[in-house]
């Protein structure tokens, strides 16, 4: 199994999701959070903001489905602009059910 953690623009979430859907995918864990790439945020006017408003989404898939989530949550997160995000691949070696007890290797 793997663990997709993507990073993208809040306003991408819909599309995101959408697309995601579309594949199949449905389970995901999002997370409002805060950051910044190399450009070390954005100066609008006099006013630096060193943070700016991001979304994680955390997505497990098989092994074989990885390749197009990633796909779709590139392809629909993608503006052509800096910050459009990252999208991050690991390796899950267990999954354990809490209400059940069941777990998954």
């Amino acid at each position: 199994m793997k663990l997709i953690k993507a990073i993208l623009r809040p306003e991408r979430e819909s599309d995101v999701i959408q697309a995601l859907e579309k594949e199949g995918l449905y389970a995901m864990t999002k997370v409002d959070v805060l950051g910044r790439g190399r450009q070390k945020g954005i100066q609008v006017g006099e006013v630096t903001y060193d943070e700016l408003a991001k979304l994680m989404l955390m997505i497990i898939v098989e092994d074989q489905d990885s390749d197009r989530a990633v796909e779709a949550v590139r392809k629909a997160a993608y503006t052509g602009h800096f910050g459009d995000g990252k999208i991050f691949v690991q390796s899950v070696e267990q999954v354990y059910t809490i209400r059940t007890g069941e777990t998954k290797l």
